[in-house]
């Protein structure tokens, strides 16, 4: 832990996220004063994570605490702030700290007319919600958008939490977001079609057979940008291409749809980088227009 004094915690919302970033500043000497969630996998998060620490009502939380954490749902994030700064359990002086990607500062103002000094900080990682997570805090990245006199809190927290802060323009949180779900959970998506491509195929494991691909693939891709694209479509394999489709559509049509969309895309980038000309790339453009166009019935 810094230099800084250990503060008293309460966080609203134990999900995966609030139980395992509270458990880390516990660790990093904070003292954890209470919990709140409603749900009974909340409540096992609480006693799994943070044992000895009291289970109460929002409102209760927040007046024990010196810094509250928010990890509720981004919906549900404007009613929480608007309810305890109505109820008076946001005080002066007060750390008030959200964990959502979407939002900046701008949903904490009922908190600021209340005195309270306000921080989003969100981590760019995807969790369990168990004890395996405190390890992945180690250089995770954290969104971080704050005013001028926050900034030291913020980043004393993320050091707290053995992350890396990044900066966010409170007009640029959506955004910022956006790219982090685009990249995390449509790759989840992505996997789990290509699992059940390759279990259509036969395989006993597809996890296992797609494993040592997509781990190259991922880490070439994020050194190497487009020019880590490999496959038919870079190729220009015109017939390649023609088979996938045909052998999707018969085995595994659930996946063919985003298939078609990620040929399109990947088809883009490689025209655009000029490692694709552009009259074959047409030919290639045909059969994707093909595959998931309306069947026309004959007349009889």
């Amino acid at each position: 832990m810094s230099h800084r004094p250990a503060l008293r915690v309460g966080v609203i919302g134990a999900g995966r996220v609030g139980a395992v970033l509270s458990a880390a500043l516990r660790t990093a000497g904070h003292e954890v004063v209470a919990a709140a969630g409603e749900s009974d996998a909340s409540r096992g998060r609480i006693a799994a994570l943070l044992p000895g620490v009291a289970h109460d009502k929002p409102t209760a939380v927040a007046r024990a605490s010196e810094l509250l954490l928010l990890t509720v749902p981004d919906d549900m994030l404007p009613n929480v702030v608007s309810m305890l700064a109505a109820s008076g359990a946001l005080h002066d002086g007060q750390y008030v700290v959200h964990t959502s990607g979407r939002h900046g500062l701008a949903v904490l103002a009922p908190a600021v007319e209340v005195g309270a000094r306000v921080v989003a900080l969100h981590p760019a990682m995807t969790f369990t919600g168990t004890a395996t997570d405190l390890e992945r805090l180690s250089g995770c990245v954290f969104g971080l958008t704050a005013g001028e006199g926050e900034r030291a809190l913020a980043e004393g927290l993320v050091a707290d939490l053995g992350g890396r802060p990044m900066w966010v323009p409170e007009e640029m949180r959506t955004l910022y977001h956006a790219g982090l779900a685009h990249g995390a959970n449509h790759l989840v998506t992505l996997v789990t079609e290509a699992m059940e491509i390759l279990s259509a195929a036969g395989a006993d494991d597809p996890a296992g057979t797609l494993r040592p691909l997509l781990t190259a693939a991922l880490d070439n891709a994020l050194e190497q940008g487009d020019a880590a694209l490999t496959g038919p479509i870079v190729r220009g394999d015109v017939g390649t291409v023609a088979a996938h489709l045909d052998d999707v559509r018969a085995n595994a049509p659930q996946t063919l749809a985003s298939y078609v969309q990620m040929a399109r895309a990947t088809l883009d980038r490689a025209v655009t980088d000029g490692r694709l000309l552009p009259i074959r790339a047409l030919r290639i453009v045909a059969l994707l227009d093909a595959a998931v166009a309306p069947e026309v019935s004959q007349p009889r």
